[in-house]
């Protein structure tokens, strides 16, 4: 399921030329090329390799599973050689792509930016193709299964939830909400307020109120932007009544002030508790040592709040005075699964951690889960920011993967459809391109499955009401549906 063979055609004369128009020199073990040169198959096979290692030990975790996949994607801040050269060298925006120029050598970026300036303008090389064969029939440790397409033709799918009659509602990160029926027929919903459709912002999740036969309540999570600077930017939650297609009488419930000019880390989860609260996930947006510790600002924390908005009087830091009042937890980094355990009406989340690190957490009241201080993470350019991984007072994980999976999307399958996985969770995988079913007891990850490898950057997964597994896959946009098979 999606494979990436290379071809024979490997760089040609003309993709090295492009590199040292801009940087003159690139050195070898034979010495330096230079614009008179030429490469050998061998010497460029040995570039790309090297390239391609580099880029799974350091760059996976955020980006696509491979360089060719990578080179496919569409380039924020640009595409000349000179434009990634400082991309990689010097970061970009204050952090959200870190700068490698202390961990990688001058010569490394530069064969960095040669093999992904050949697999962007040489795609047919690599033969690429990662949607799976519907007619396939796949098997993994725990499951026998098939996929069926439910839909497609989205960009970016990030949450789903369904509707009392089947039908799905799925948004779109680029700041679209659909309505998709059992015949795959997706209709635009109308009335989705404008987002902030930058890095990893723009229309997140979509939660539907444990009452919606009654009140027809849908809340949505998005970037929103300062009506003065379009470049300063929060996680704001609003609720709506969906009438038809149409979402009406919107009323802004939250807003993670303050308002930054980072495009990360926006958290943005929704789920609903037992007892009728909405919690909240709030990355720490970039700011690792200042917000996530700190309790008189939103980021780094769940929060829990009354359907309308307000503030439950049982909030852990109702009575402190400098403390923000809706916050549950603290000392998040990024969230981007969260759901209440049907069995136990625990809510779990798992975040991001940087290169190492990602969490599975059950969120308690008033408990500090520990980032940045401590960490199974390490930075992205492979230096330390902290030397510890438990301290007294803040919670460790249930669990925690290293190297990082980048986890998106989480659920427990629910019901009989798949034999003998009752209680099991699924989480999504981004950088590694799968979809992890994991047995638990006792809230212990006690075994892992992976299904659906390579199918391409899992962004959510959810059990429909009708108990099968639906995943939700980036770009270019797709939702499947899990089909058990029985021999």
């Amino acid at each position: 399921m999606g494979k990436i063979n290379k071809g024979k055609s490997l760089f040609f004369l003309k993709t090295i030329l492009i590199l040292l128009v801009s940087f003159t020199t690139i050195s070898c073990k034979d010495g330096f090329y230079n614009t008179s040169q030429t490469l050998d198959d061998d010497e460029i096979k040995s570039i790309f390799a090297r390239s391609e290692a580099v880029y799974k030990e350091y760059c996976q975790s955020c980006h696509e599973n491979s360089i060719t996949e990578f080179a496919q994607k569409d380039f924020v801040y640009g595409k000349t050689p000179e434009d990634i050269y400082t991309s990689i060298s010097e970061g970009r925006n204050e952090g959200e792509m870190p700068s490698f120029k202390a961990t990688f050598s001058d010569t490394k970026i530069k064969e960095m930016v040669v093999s992904i300036l050949y697999a962007s303008d040489n795609l047919d090389d690599f033969n690429i193709s990662i949607e799976p064969q519907l007619s396939e029939i796949y098997e993994s440790k725990f499951l026998k299964y098939r996929l069926e397409k439910v839909v497609d033709g989205l960009n970016s799918p990030w949450g789903m939830d369904f509707l009392p009659n089947g039908d799905l509602l799925v948004s779109d990160k680029s700041g679209e909400l659909y309505r998709v029926n059992k015949f795959g027929q997706k209709t635009k919903i109308n009335g989705v307020p404008k987002v902030r459709y930058k890095g990893q912002g723009g229309l997140m999740d979509v939660q539907l109120h444990p009452n919606f036969e009654s009140n027809n309540y849908v809340y949505l999570s998005y970037s929103i932007f300062d009506e003065n600077d379009y470049d300063l930017g929060s996680t704001a939650v609003s609720r709506f009544q969906l009438v038809g297609n149409e979402l009406t009488n919107k009323k802004m419930i939250f807003d993670a002030k303050p308002y930054l000019n980072s495009n990360h880390h926006f958290g943005s989860r929704l789920e609903f508790d037992d007892n009728g609260y909405l919690f909240i996930t709030i990355g720490d947006r970039g700011r690792r040592d200042d917000f996530p510790q700190d309790l008189t600002v939103y980021p780094g924390k769940v929060h829990r709040l009354h359907d309308d908005g307000t503030i439950p009087n049982d909030n852990p830091f109702v009575n402190d005075p400098t403390a923000v009042k809706s916050i549950y937890s603290y000392g998040h980094r990024n969230q981007q699964g969260m759901i209440k355990n049907p069995f136990t009406g625990d809510i779990w989340t798992h975040e991001h951690g940087p290169r190492g690190g990602d969490e599975v957490n059950i969120v308690k009241p008033g408990l500090n889960y520990g980032w940045p201080v401590i960490s199974y993470g390490i930075n992205y350019n492979g230096t330390s920011f902290t030397d510890l991984t438990e301290k007294e007072g803040m919670e460790q994980p249930l669990h925690y993967w290293t190297p990082s999976i980048a986890p998106s999307g989480m659920d427990f399958i629910k019901g009989n459809i798949y034999p003998n996985l009752e209680g099991s969770l699924l989480v999504g995988s981004l950088s590694f391109e799968f979809l992890g079913l994991y047995k638990v007891e006792n809230n212990i990850l006690t075994a892992e499955d992976r299904l659906l490898i390579d199918v391409g950057r899992v962004r959510n997964v959810k059990v429909g009401n009708d108990g099968y597994i639906y995943v939700a896959i980036e770009s270019p946009g797709v939702i499947y549906k899990i089909i058990p098979v029985t021999d």
